[in-house]
């Protein structure tokens, strides 16, 4: 991704100067000031699709309007105020949106930071754009000072409700903070604590949530640069000490691997090694007393192929070629992660016996994992020109397998205030969304998402409405069990249910965990209530 870390050749001459952006040598434009900026052109090439000429249109009214609108402003790194906006652009383009989202990302400060209204912005852009405009300018106002709980619930609030609203709204308030992030040295020593608690605590747990583990990896990684700065260095130091001693491993690995791969004619699209992002590294370490010799992917290679059954039959090749650690197996593509990761990961004795961890995806299940709900618009475009022709501009509506926990977020909207007090509200935040999460299963085999803690009544509103009302009993892994059961990662749970119709208990209020559960059986109470009466 662009950052503002530019690297100028100080020997060339101004026309030949150059910046290195995510390992190409582009061109930026200089202004009066000797202050390098993205061009137009350059935020083109980060887009993941090739745009058609309605849409770089698109992109090019909102580059101009917004530089227009910010001219003179500064921010506190002494850079133009226009290559914040353009950076959120070229974030979002990079991790897979498209043309309105980022029209919406460059204009995202100007209602707020400019006399330019909002109303200026749909007259020129038109409702849509204006709406995810308006949308960041309230989320714009976020701030989490101390720990005041009606506060930091007010805040919760306009984030989810951000979210049931438009999904796109939070993707580009992610990008507009992840390049704040980058540039949090500018501000005093309070600002940037600050700055760096919010986004460890909110933004990159919603990230991980969304599934885009390059923004979460990322904000993580900064947040703690402030946060616990001597911890940062020394995990830093450790990382890059393995790194460097693992690299000639990895890379005899990465020969290896395609040899072999190639010699059983498998089709190898990419392989590839990555390092493990500093934070994720130092809770490793902490988890095993410091002891690095016990964290495993310190450095993981990927193999991508272009098919799932080219994953399984490649992961027998590698198993082959490399003797795997007893137990370190894992099928996330039969058994997803909640936030819809999907791979194969194994981890073996590599070539000079060196552990090695080996991840196995294809394109598309590297995109998700890289860019999590945001891949979606990446595989929404048209292909041909043919579509581009009768369609003008590409679809950019929400995915139609919207998130399970988005569409709950949209009935939290019609519920809210009915029952939920502040405090279940801030709860039921952190437990549906910000805490880990489980996958349970129906008898028939059917996976069931539920936050760690879940009971059977959870487990039952999950599978439906009325069968939760119904419940009487409950069976786990084939064995009885009570209601308030905490259900665990992979078990079968087989609910019993009464043939009659009937109501649910009032005391499940204080055993279920998730608030889709609760505000379903609040929302049944009610109905009876009203009905009798």
């Amino acid at each position: 991704m662009t950052n503002c870390k530019q690297l100028v050749i100080a020997s060339a001459t101004k026309q030949s100067r150059a910046t290195i952006i995510t390992g190409l040598l582009l061109p930026l434009k200089r202004d009066r000031n000797d202050k390098f900026y993205m061009t137009l052109d350059q935020l083109y090439t980060k887009f993941k699709n090739p745009l058609n000429q309605q849409q770089k249109k698109l992109v090019a009214e909102a580059f101009e309007f917004a530089k227009h609108a910010h001219e003179g402003q500064k921010r506190k790194s002494g850079e133009d105020y226009f290559e914040h906006v353009v950076q959120t652009g070229a974030i979002l383009a990079e991790i897979g949106m498209r043309s309105r989202t980022v029209a919406a990302g460059l204009l995202h400060d100007v209602p707020e930071d400019t006399e330019i209204t909002l109303e200026d912005i749909k007259a020129k852009f038109g409702e849509e754009i204006a709406k995810l405009v308006d949308g960041i300018t309230k989320l714009g106002k976020f701030k989490l000072r101390g720990d005041k709980k009606e506060v930091q619930l007010e805040n919760l609030r306009k984030i989810f409700m951000a979210m049931a609203e438009d999904i796109r709204v939070v993707i580009i308030k992610l990008a507009d903070r992840l390049h704040n992030m980058r540039t949090l040295e500018a501000l005093p020593p309070e600002k940037q604590q600050r700055i760096a608690k919010e986004t460890m605590e909110i933004f990159a747990p919603i990230a991980n949530r969304l599934g885009i583990g390059e923004i979460k990896g990322e904000l993580e990684d900064l947040s703690f640069k402030f946060l616990e700065p001597k911890n940062y260095k020394t995990a830093k130091e450790i990382l890059d000490r393995e790194f460097t001693q693992r690299k000639k491993d990895v890379g005899v690995a990465i020969e290896e691997l395609k040899k072999e791969l190639g010699s059983h004619r498998i089709k190898v699209l990419e392989v590839h090694g990555r390092a493990k992002h500093v934070y994720r590294f130092f809770l490793k370490l902490k988890k095993h007393n410091m002891n690095v010799e016990r964290v495993y992917d310190v450095v993981a290679v990927r193999i991508i192929v272009p098919e799932i059954p080219d994953c399984y039959e490649a992961l027998g090749i590698v198993h082959t070629k490399f003797r795997p650690l007893v137990g370190r197996i894992k099928d996330y593509i039969s058994l997803p992660k909640p936030n819809g990761y999907r791979s194969l990961h194994t981890t073996v004795f590599g070539p000079s016996g060196r552990i090695i961890e080996i991840q196995i995806r294809t394109p598309r299940m590297h995109n998700e994992a890289e860019f999590g709900i945001a891949a979606h618009w990446i595989y929404s475009s048209p292909k041909t020109w043919r579509d581009y022709f009768l369609r003008r501009y590409s679809p950019e509506e929400i995915p139609e397998q919207e998130l399970f926990w988005v569409k709950q977020l949209r009935e939290w909207q019609t519920e809210t205030g009915q029952g939920d007090n502040e405090e279940d509200f801030l709860k039921s935040v952190k437990v549906d969304f910000f805490q880990n999460h489980i996958f349970a299963f129906t008898p028939k085999g059917d996976i069931i998402n539920l936050p760690e803690g879940a009971t059977p009544i959870d487990f039952s509103y999950a599978v439906h409405s009325e069968i939760g009302a119904r419940t009487v009993g409950a069976k786990v892994d084939g064995k009885m069990v009570a209601l308030d059961y905490k259900i665990h990662n992979g078990q079968v749970v087989e609910i019993l249910t009464s043939k009659e119709m009937k109501l649910p208990n009032q005391d499940w209020l204080r055993i279920v965990r998730t608030t889709y559960a609760k505000s379903r059986i609040r929302q049944q109470l009610r109905r009876a209530e009203k009905a009798e009466s």
